[in-house]
């Protein structure tokens, strides 16, 4: 039961972080170490063989230099970068490739969608509300997290790790 618990907190955390970012276009640490913490404690019930759990860790440690040497050239955010990072600590290799493939797709839509509505006036009972003005406005980036979240939420149900879940 435990399992199934900690396995709401990640869905959670990663729609949290979703909501952040399309609202403030900021994703706080605390969202990234709430899943690095809850992944601890899933670890500790022992769902994962202390091999997994390595392998988890390597995951998490590959994206975090990844999305780190983005961070540091100005393609992605700070906050993109350590969601993604605590995100793979989660999926593990076995789905990374898929959540890269999923999340490069959404964000690309995303992008193109916001890159149309920014060529329109925003309505103006829509441009009352201060996080529209500011997504709308062109100098503001891409809410990456909304597609690093979405593209996590659907991987999700194909990991290894939510299967053993479901089965404890």
């Amino acid at each position: 039961m435990a399992t199934l618990g900690l396995l709401i907190v990640f869905p959670f955390l990663m729609a949290y972080a979703a909501a952040n970012d399309l609202l403030t276009m900021l994703i706080p640490n605390r969202i990234s170490l709430a899943l690095t913490a809850a992944f601890a404690a899933l670890a500790a019930t022992g769902i994962l063989s202390p091999a997994e759990i390595g392998a988890h860790l390597g995951a998490g440690a590959l994206v975090l230099a990844l999305t780190f040497g983005l961070f540091a050239s100005g393609v992605i955010g700070g906050g993109d970068a350590k969601l993604a990072a605590a995100t793979a600590l989660w999926l593990g290799f076995d789905q990374l490739l898929d959540y890269a493939v999923v999340s490069s797709m959404i964000g690309g839509a995303l992008t193109l969608a916001l890159l149309a509505a920014r060529s329109q006036p925003l309505p103006f009972t829509v441009a009352r509300l201060p996080f529209a003005a500011h997504l709308h406005d062109r100098k503001t980036g891409i809410p990456y997290g909304i597609a690093l979240a979405a593209g996590a939420l659907i991987v999700l149900p194909d990991t290894l790790l939510w299967s053993r879940a479901l089965a404890a």
